[in-house]
Parts: C-alpha cells; structure tokens; sequence
C-alpha cells in the first residue's frame, strides 16, 4: 500500500514540475517573439576585464612613438613655462634645495675619491639625480616610510641624516648605526623612517607594498614611498609589488629613477614599451612621467601623489627621467659602453644643480659670491665629516654575532668561542686596537 502511494505522489509531483516547465519555456517565448536579441547589445561578463564586444580581429599595439608626456614646470635655463604650476615655494625653502643637492655633490666627490685611494671598499654616487632625491623628499611627512634602492642618498640627507653618519656608514665605523656589518652606501635610519637599503635588486618594492597596507589597516594618515630605477622594474618582485599594492589599495608611491642605464645596459635593450609609467595603467594604477631634473615638476608630482594615496588609499607610480652622470659604482667604467660626449651633454647642459641655480639667480636669491662662499663651506663641513670617520675605531667585534636572537645560541657561541681561538693564535695578524672595546 506504502509502495503505491509513494508511486501515484511522485507521478502528481512530475506532473506539475513539467507544467510549470513548459508554463515558463512559454513564457520565455514569448518575450523573446515580443524583444528580438540585438548582439550589437550584449555586454561581456567575464569577470576578469571591463570592455565591450568587437566583430574585427585587431592586436593593441603599443604608444612608443608619442608615448606619455613628460610634465615638467621649468625650461633648462630655469624659467617657469606655466605660472600655475609654479610651486611657490618660499626663498629659504629654495635655498635649502640648492643647498642639499650641491652638499650631497660634494659628499659623492669626496667619498668617490676616498675609494679610488683604497680608504673604503666601495662607492655609488649620484650625480645628475638629486632633483629627484630632494624635489620627492621635500613633497613627503616626516613620518612617511622610505624604502631606497641604493641611489637615494640625497632624500635622508634632506630628513636630516648627519654627515657624521654618512661618513661612519661608508667606514664603517663605531659610529655606524648598522654596526659595520653592511658595505658602503647601505644606509638606515629608524628614526628617520628610512628603511636600511639592501642590495637585491627590487626586493624593497613588494616589501613597501607590505608597509602600505599595515599603514592603510591602522589608518594613520601616512604613506609609504618606494625608490626603484628602470632595470629593477624588470624583476618578478616588481610585479609583484605593483599587483599586490593595487589590490589591496595600499597608500604608496612608486617612484621610479629612469636614468638610462641598468648598470651597462640602456634602456633600448631593457624594455620595448613606453617606459615604466605606461605599466601603471595594467595593474589599475595612475601614473606620471615628470622631467626629473626638474626639481619643481618632482616636487608637484610626488605632493599630489603623497595627498591622493593617503586620501583615496591607492598607489601611484611617478617615473622621473634624468641622467645617471657617473659610473653604476666604483666597480663600473661607463667609458665602455657610453661616449664622453653624452654624459657632457647631461654634465654641462641639463643638468638639475644647475637649472635650479638658473632659477634662483634670475630672483636675485643666488649670486656668484654665494656660490664660491657655499662651495668652500660646504667641501670644509663634508671633509671635516670625513676626517673624524677616518680616525674612529671600527664596531666592537663581538657585535658580528648580536641582534639575530634575543639570547646567543649554542651555534652561535661556539662560533664565537672558534673565532676568539683563531684570533688568540694568529693576533699578528689582527689588530684589535683598532676595534671598539
């Protein structure tokens, strides 16, 4: 009785799901007899692009010929082309750009000749790039995070970084606040919210992708800047700083220092798009190309960036392009694979010390007086830095085994213990003197 109630219940069930079938096919009949499809309407619904439906098979091709403009507020001779792009900055703010730029000259000359003498191991200067170093830092707070490549000595100069400390870095002194275990130009600084530079290359970008989303998830009003040239955009750590930033929508700028040259190759054999900037768009980031000599045009665009990416929690890719006037390093000789004639083109007619100089003299800030008077001032302040370094002791050698654990493990005591018996047996040969106590 069960077995044929079950069978007349489901046989009434089918009966009515195929009536309600056929009611809804009619129904769908007849409003697509009442609305005829139009293709020429239908929208994609992928979910991985936003775009329309096109009948004719057509490749993008890349804008390399007009490309990105390149924004900029004043001409080579220092004058400014749109009055109201004019930053307006104040005499004395001016003077200060002038002054850090032509100091952080000063100090590159000093140290580049320093490791040509042998007194320390290695150097990378940053002539033809301190438009980009003070016009950035200048746009920033205090309190906003910097991750530098290695050729970002110029923006912790303007934060207020010692030339003492400068100094103790690249000798690696005592005094050094990387306790002599980093080589030169490696700087740091906690307290100036710098963070150390290592020397991987890209490997800062998708950890400032990290700092800008802490940032973003504790609301704290700050932003988060990341130093790059050209030739580190070409590592995977790239892409994946850019993708990761603008997902999460981090408040941070990518700058990057288009200066020609990734170590000995140029930038025709680095990429074959437009630039750095025209990736931005990819990865759903807005993005601008400024004249990096340009100290003004850098400033305007880092400021707007800064507001904007903590405002609208986004990132922004700035692409300065310069000129990298020196070797990649002291490891490098430029003279194989560059003309004289280029770098003096860069040297003598366009470069950023000087066009801001032109600024300044044409307002009656500058004079050739000042200009001797600061030159002499600024080389006696920079060597007296330099001497001081020169006669420190070097960090107290049991500084090579602290700070990886709170508590010195067994491994590491008996390196120690090993290193003290070898230096016990060859001391002739190690002179502890010279090292902090």
């Amino acid at each position: 009785m069960y077995g044929v109630c079950f069978h007349v219940v489901r046989q009434t069930a089918g009966l009515k799901a195929s009536r309600l079938l056929q009611h809804r096919a009619f129904r769908v009949g007849a409003v697509q007899r009442q609305q005829p499809f139009d293709s020429t309407l239908e929208k994609p619904q992928f979910p991985g692009a936003s775009a329309e439906f096109v009948d004719q098979l057509e490749f993008i091709q890349p804008n390399v010929i007009s490309g990105i403009p390149v924004y900029r507020v004043m001409d080579r001779q220092g004058n400014i082309i749109n009055p109201s792009q004019d930053p307006q900055l104040s005499k004395e703010t001016v003077l200060n750009f002038y002054q850090k730029m032509t100091l952080l000259n000063t100090m590159d000359r000093i140290l580049y000749e320093s490791q040509r003498q042998g007194r320390i191991s290695f150097y990378m200067t940053n002539y033809g790039e301190e438009g980009t170093h003070i016009g950035s830092a200048a746009a920033l707070d205090p309190t906003d995070i910097v991750f530098g490549q290695y050729r970002e000595a110029g923006v912790l100069m303007y934060r207020g970084f010692p030339l003492d400390l400068f100094m103790a870095q690249c000798y690696a002194n005592a005094d050094d606040l990387g306790k002599g275990r980093q080589m030169p130009v490696h700087y740091g600084s906690k307290d100036l919210n710098f963070v150390t530079i290592s020397s991987p290359l890209a490997t800062q970008i998708p950890q400032a992708a990290g700092a800008a989303y802490a940032l973003k998830r504790e609301n704290m009003n700050r932003a988060v800047i990341c130093y790059f040239g050209e030739g580190a955009a070409s590592e995977g750590d790239a892409h994946a700083g850019f993708n990761f930033s603008a997902t999460l929508e981090c408040p941070l700028i990518f700058f990057c220092r288009n200066n020609g040259y990734a170590i000995s190759t140029p930038t025709n054999e680095q990429y074959r798009g437009d630039g750095i900037a025209a990736r931005g768009p990819g990865y759903g980031m807005l993005s601008i190309r400024v004249d990096g000599n340009d100290v003004f045009a850098v400033y305007n665009a880092t400021k707007e960036a800064r507001r904007r990416a903590v405002a609208e929690n986004q990132p922004f890719l700035i692409e300065a392009m310069t000129y990298r006037i020196g070797h990649h390093s002291t490891s490098d000789d430029s003279s194989a694979y560059r003309s004289v004639d280029e770098v003096n083109y860069w040297d003598k007619q366009d470069h950023p010390i000087s066009r801001l100089r032109h600024y300044m003299t044409a307002r009656g800030w500058w004079s050739e007086d000042d200009e001797r008077s600061w030159r002499k001032q600024s080389r006696k302040t920079v060597m007296e830095a330099f001497e001081r370094a020169e006669k420190r002791l070097k960090p107290n050698v049991e500084l090579m085994f602290t700070d990886v654990y709170q508590e010195m493990t067994p491994g590491l005591n008996k390196q120690r213990e090993s290193m003290w018996r070898h230096v016990q047996q060859y001391k002739e040969h190690y002179p502890l003197d010279l090292y902090d106590k």
